[in-house]
């Protein structure tokens, strides 16, 4: 029977297995669709698009095909030559098997993938095969299902495959050459149209395919190799990136920052020039003799779906007893949905832009401003502890190059109590932090140190014994939350009733939610975390102006008792009046949004910016019809986001003389 195939296809000649590969290919990728769709049949269905996703998904196929066959297609000339038809069935036996098995790897790769991440693999796909020693054991312990499933259809596609190739190797070569260059202009002009897919004025791309309020349910219209090859294409245009929400000058940029602090009652001076545009003299509200420590504690995907007090589940009844301790924000929303993005709101201060985070980012690898270069003045000690490998996301490498003066990782920890997929327990994590900060004040010297948990990451493994389990089985994130929650606890026990403690002010945020996904065009109710301050003389004090996680640093340098001059753009909420509905910005995907009280604004790439209203109640995401000053608020959205890209193209993020070697 494939003899028979492929001896219909003679009338395409030298073309013939490019043909083929689109003639298996696109009802592979087809079904794979239509079996995601029937798996996520609920919020499929809730668009009501069903047959529009299926026709358009094919068409991202064509396009992903076309892309698959440009290169034999322009190289196919070399080999019209009589002798060469040997090595053109070669090549082409290899090539078509290589997309093949490409493409059904890809799909089964990604209903695992969407479980997790709520979208088809992306960029992380390949961001991850960096750490391999951190991602191999998470697989095997969380996903083995899925690992055996992928490396099963792996297996079967090269037997099918290599079954369905072999008949090409023995086709006779084509008798005439003429009509194979005579068709080559109309075959190459055919398949780049079809990769560009439109006669508009920019070639396909995933905004066009974005037809719904759900980014999951459009990512499936698309196949999950386009997916991968456009994340990583569109990583060289990141200087640049948030410009696909629109164009402003620095200028004005910078005139939208002025106009949110007068909102806000931000008094504090901007004194920096046009190479510190944002740099701002901060006076503390409270006057020390000596300036606290700080100890910033990021919780792994601690998400307020975790705090009760929330609205969230009854799994961190440690957080919830240290929040009557402190300042606590109820309305503090994330960033972003990556530990990077936590990183960089947190440690820098640095807003978010739809690149990546500036601790991956090339121009911010030295000479960028984060908590440690401004403490460094200062004097104090600057440390990262982790109990993985510090190398995971490029931090020891950030970190170690913008000032931190060491990082403790998985290697520093002497007979750890347990050891999962991403390095020591919380436990171990929290003794050797308690050891640090002894030494530290032992030796009297001043310290910044920002300790990062894991434990709240799948596969969810903690030791035995420690908790009562919130629910069975184990490994679940309801139960690695609630030995997460009780692992911090066991620490500020001891850390009150340290010498340190009256020193110091501790913060405590989450990086993420832990999953973050919904139909909306970004789920707001996931960008919700806990933010809890505590330490020292610090009283309690609820704060319930919207908040993101910007404003933490600034708002703790101040507590501290430092008089400061640095770039950060977060408010100081030690300095600013109560009942004020704040703001907070969300970056999720290559959707953005900004947040005014309770209103919603959310830019996206090609399109039109939508309006909403966020229902704190219910926590739903209420679109709406732009209100009469729909411009001010998209003017303002947008400033804030082209700043920070801005920023980081033109290297003005950095303390004075502190800058790249060469300023403009």
């Amino acid at each position: 029977m494939l003899n028979r195939f492929w001896n219909r296809l003679q009338f395409s000649g030298f073309y013939a297995p490019l043909l083929a590969l689109y003639l298996v290919a696109l009802p592979i990728l087809s079904l794979s669709r239509a079996g995601l769709m029937l798996w996520q049949s609920e919020r499929v269905a809730a668009t009501g698009i069903w047959p529009e996703m299926l026709l358009q998904g094919l068409r991202v196929d064509i396009i992903q095909l076309g892309l698959l066959v440009i290169i034999p297609l322009l190289l196919a000339p070399l080999f019209f030559h009589r002798q060469a038809w040997s090595w053109w069935r070669r090549f082409t036996f290899f090539w078509v098997l290589a997309c093949i098995i490409l493409l059904v790897f890809m799909e089964a790769a990604t209903p695992g993938f969407i479980g997790e991440y709520d979208t088809r693999p992306n960029r992380l796909f390949v961001e991850y095969l960096k750490y391999p020693e951190e991602v191999v054991p998470m697989l095997w312990n969380g996903f083995r299902i899925h690992v055996f499933g992928a490396l099963g259809m792996l297996a079967l596609t090269i037997w099918a495959g290599l079954r369905f190739m072999r008949p090409w190797l023995n086709q006779p070569r084509p008798v005439s050459n003429w009509k194979h260059w005579l068709a080559l202009p109309f075959v190459v002009l055919l398949v780049v149209f079809s990769v560009r897919s439109t006669t508009d004025h920019r070639p396909a791309n995933p905004a066009m395919f974005a037809l719904t309020t759900d980014t999951m349910v459009n990512t499936l219209i698309m196949n999950s190799t386009w997916t991968v090859f456009h994340a990583v294409y569109n990583l060289k245009h990141e200087a640049k990136s948030s410009e696909i929400y629109g164009e402003m000058s620095e200028e004005d940029a910078m005139q939208q920052l002025r106009e949110m602090r007068a909102l806000l009652q931000d008094h504090r001076p901007l004194i920096g020039d046009a190479n510190l545009p944002t740099f701002t003299r901060q006076t503390a509200t409270v006057h020390r003799d000596k300036p606290l420590n700080l100890v910033i504690i990021l919780q792994e995907s601690l998400g307020a779906t975790f705090v009760e007090s929330l609205g969230g589940r009854p799994v961190t009844p440690e957080l919830e007893k240290l929040k009557t301790q402190g300042w606590w924000f109820e309305n503090l929303y994330a960033t972003g949905t990556r530990s990077v993005r936590g990183i960089e709101s947190v440690v820098t201060g640095f807003a978010p832009t739809p690149a990546q985070s500036v601790v991956k980012l090339s121009l911010s690898q030295d000479h960028f401003f984060t908590l440690a270069s401004l403490f460094k003045s200062k004097g104090y000690l600057s440390e990262f502890i982790y109990g993985g490998e510090g190398h995971f996301d490029n931090m020891r490498n950030f970190f170690i190059n913008n000032d931190f003066d060491q990082v403790v990782d998985k290697n520093d920890y002497a007979n750890p109590v347990f050891t999962g997929s991403w390095g020591v327990s919380d436990e171990d994590l929290f003794n050797k932090t308690h050891e640090q900060l002894m030494k530290h004040h032992e030796n009297g010297q001043p310290f910044f140190t920002l300790v990062f948990t894991s434990t709240n990451h799948s596969p969810f493994e903690f030791p035995d014994g420690r908790i009562e389990l919130h629910e069975e089985p184990k490994a679940t994130e309801n139960n690695a939350v609630k030995y997460a929650d009780y692992a911090m606890g066991q620490f500020f026990r001891q850390a009150q009733a340290s010498p340190y403690w009256k020193d110091t002010v501790f913060l405590v945020v989450a990086d993420h939610d832990i999953r973050v996904r919904g139909d909306d065009l970004v789920p707001v109710k996931h960008f919700h975390i806990p933010g809890l301050i505590l330490g020292a003389d610090i009283q309690p004090r609820v704060i319930k102006s919207v908040a993101s996680q910007i404003d933490l640093p600034t708002t703790v340098i101040s507590l501290m008792g430092l008089d400061t001059e640095h770039p950060m753009t977060g408010r100081d909420f030690s300095a600013e009046p109560e009942g004020l509905p704040g703001r907070a910005m969300m970056q999720y995907g290559e959707n953005y949004a900004w947040m005014e009280g309770e209103k919603v604004v959310v830019l996206r790439s090609g399109k039109a910016p939508t309006h909403a209203v966020y229902d704190r109640l219910t926590k739903e995401l209420n679109p709406q019809e732009p209100p009469a000053d729909a411009g001010v608020m998209e003017r303002r959205a947008l400033g804030h986001v082209l700043l920070p890209s801005i920023l980081y193209r033109e290297q003005d993020y950095h303390m004075p003389g502190d800058g790249p070697a060469v300023e403009r």
